[in-house]
């Protein structure tokens, strides 16, 4: 599958959808080609349990049209909503 990097910028949202056009360089040692994200996408929010643990399973089901369960252990599900239908994140 693919595999989208998700941060924060420390300046904060500032928009415009996709920073890269291609993955980004490493120094060695490189990350296993299944760590190394297909797309670089800023986002305003990313979901997170009550806990503060990102939600990975929750935003791939959202990028792949599926339905999230448990989304009330979300502390903000409404962050989805971000991905949903995201240009950047259509193949």
């Amino acid at each position: 599958g693919r595999r989208a990097l998700r941060g924060r910028r420390a300046g904060g949202w500032r928009g415009g959808g996709a920073l890269e056009t291609r993955p980004p360089t490493w120094s060695p040692p490189a990350p296993p080609p299944r760590h190394v994200p297909a797309r670089i996408v800023e986002v305003a929010d990313i979901p997170r349990t009550k806990s503060g643990k990102i939600t990975e399973l929750a935003v791939r089901d959202i990028v792949h049209g599926r339905a999230v369960k448990n989304q009330e252990a979300l502390a903000n599900p409404e962050a989805l909503d971000l991905y949903r239908d995201l240009p950047a994140l259509r193949t």
